[in-house]
Parts: C-alpha cells; structure tokens; sequence
C-alpha cells in the first residue's frame, strides 16, 4: 500500500515536471502555437514524465536508503569534533556558493542548475577544507575537548539476548550498579520470549514467563538506561545470528550466558559480558588442600567417580565416590577447573587420603 502511494506521488511530481519544462520552453523560445497543439504537447510531456518517474520510484528509493544508511554509519564512525568542524566547513562553503550564484540564478533554465552545482561544489569543498585544516591551532580548544572524550573510556550499549532475561540474575546486577551505558532488548528477543511463554511443554512456558518478567522489572527499576528497540538486520536466520548482526552493526556489547553464543561471538570480535564469568569471578575460590562436606548425588563420566554440588551449583567430582552413593561425606580438593560455562571442582574422600598417608 505504501509502495503504490509512494509511486502515485512521484507519478504526480513528474506530471508537474514535465508540465513546468513545456510551458519554460515556449515561454524562453516564444513559441506561439495553436491552443490544440499546447495542449497535446502538455499532456503528451506530462504523460511521459508521470510514467519515467513511476517506474523509476522503487529504484529511487532503494538508492536512496542505501545513501542514509552509509550515511548514518559514516556520521557514527566521526567524532564529535570532526562532526563539528564539518559543520563550519559546510556552512562557510553554502555562504560562498549563495554569494556567487545570486547574479547567475537570475538567468533563465541554465540559472537554477548552476546554482544548485554551486552549493553542492562549494559545500564539499568547504567540508574537505575544514577536515584538511583541523589540526591547525584555530582547533586547538576543539582538539582539547577531542582527547578528554578520546581518553575517556567508550561505554557501548549491551544487547541482552533470551538466555539472560530467563536466568534473572541481570535484575540483581543493574540494581548493584555494575552496568554502565545503555542496555537494549531487541524486539525480535522478546518475539523469542512471548513464543517461549506460550509453549505447550510447562518446563519452557514457566521459563518464558519469568523472562517476560524480568523484562518488567527492568523497565520499572531502570527506566533510564533500559529500552525496548525493533532492531531491523539483514540476518533473517536464528535469533543468536539476528543478535550477532545487530551487535555488529550498532558496535554494542552482549550479554548472555549462552556458553556457544559467547564463543562464536567472540570468534566475530564481539565483546561478551558472560553472567557466569562475572559469577564465576566474585565467587569464593576452592583451592587445592581446602576440605568441605559434600553430598555425592550421582555418578560420573569415568568409572568410580561420583558427582556433587556446592549450594550455588558448583560441581564437584569426587574420585572412588561412586561407593558413597547417597552419602555426606568430607573430601579434600585436588585441583579446580575454570571455564566460561563455569567451575569445576575435583576432590578425593578424606578417609582414603588418611588411610593412604598413615
């Protein structure tokens, strides 16, 4: 519907056009002709316009959004500073080209071209010479200002992905103050929520709900840094690719606590904020030689070995206790295994080490 109001409106600007250059043409040569002739001439060049514009509106358009589009992503890799003295350059260089097309403007036809050529000369012109001449001393307090914003550090937005709002812990996070800059739920994130929450299966229903939750909670504590945004992406793929690109695009942060998400995210030069590093690295340290009480609940991967937890989910492993089944028993750390999907703890019985060193 758009697309056909769109083309009716460059159809109209065409007519108009083709209207406006009969009637400047016979006016400039003083043609007279018969009343018929003009009007067949009229409509024939109306006509013709209307239909060239009409089937060249897609292409203008697309050309169009492409041209904004590098646009905005060049204006977002300038600096304020460079932003800035751009803008003097234009400036100064529209009010030379004005200056010099207003005795020319008056001409007829040729007149308007050259005025427009003029501004659009001069006003590069005047932005290549700005940019050219930045580092002179007229900047130096613009210079100034450039590096305390250079020195200072960047803080990028964070885009939350579906894993975090479900695990919750990102509500204790903003509320402790860790998070600096703007945080981000795309929309197609919370799409993924609200398909979640209405699964048949009780386990993920319960899992999106506490997400759509925690989106609440959000907006009412943190109203200030937190918005909901309808990012469009060129991915058309899962929501971790769309998350992917869109970081990509908009060179923001991710936060999650998808083990493979971190990885491929990382492998494409995307900083993560993993909650179970951040977990992981406030969490009291188990050291070799440390003795704790644990409760062997299962088996594990290799033979003998029985597995454990600590209250806040740490897995412990414990060798030959597979025999105490079910038991609290006290064992004596061995090593410990750090990585990004958490903290391993690997342990023997304290009575078999007593009895092996007595």
């Amino acid at each position: 519907m758009l697309n056909n109001v769109i083309k009716s409106f460059f159809s109209a600007v065409g007519a108009l056009t083709g209207f406006t250059l009969v009637r400047t043409f016979i006016h400039a040569w003083n043609l007279e002709l018969p009343f018929s002739a003009s009007l067949a001439i009229y409509i024939v060049s109306a006509l013709v316009l209307a239909g060239a514009f009409y089937f060249t509106a897609n292409k203008f358009i697309t050309v169009v959004m492409e041209l904004l589009d590098k646009l905005e992503r060049f204006m977002q890799s300038m600096t304020l500073y460079e932003i800035t003295v751009s803008a003097i350059g234009l400036i100064v260089g529209l009010i030379a080209a004005n200056l010099i097309s207003i005795p020319v403007s008056k001409l007829e036809i040729i007149g308007l071209p050259i005025s427009i050529t003029a501004n659009l000369l001069f006003g590069c012109a005047g932005v290549g010479i700005a940019m050219h001449k930045r580092s002179e001393h007229i900047f130096d307090s613009l210079k100034e200002n450039k590096k305390c914003l250079e020195d200072r550090p960047k803080v990028s937005s964070k885009l939350l992905d579906t894993s975090v709002l479900i695990d919750g812990r990102i509500i204790d996070i903003c509320r402790a103050g860790f998070i600096e800059g703007e945080i981000v739920i795309p929309g197609f994130v919370l799409e993924e929520l609200r398909h979640i929450a209405d699964s048949s299966d009780t386990l993920k229903r319960s899992k999106g709900r506490r997400g759509l939750d925690i989106v609440n909670l959000l907006q009412k504590e943190m109203s200030k840094n937190i918005c909901i945004e309808n990012i469009e992406t060129e991915s058309a793929g899962e929501v971790d690719d769309k998350l992917l690109a869109a970081a990509v695009r908009r060179g923001s942060s991710i936060m999650t606590v998808d083990y493979n998400l971190n990885k491929v995210a990382n492998i494409n030069g995307i900083q993560v904020l993993n909650i179970n590093e951040l977990a992981n690295a406030v969490k009291p340290i188990a050291l070799p030689g440390d003795e704790m009480l644990i409760q062997v609940i299962k088996d594990g991967k290799e033979n003998g070995q029985g597995v454990g937890y600590l209250e806040d989910g740490t897995m412990i492993v414990v060798e030959g206790g597979k025999k105490h089944m079910g038991e609290s028993i006290n064992v004596m750390v061995t090593s410990v295994l750090q990585t990004a999907a958490g903290r391993m703890i690997f342990a023997k019985p304290k009575c078999k080490m007593e009895k092996a060193t007595g």
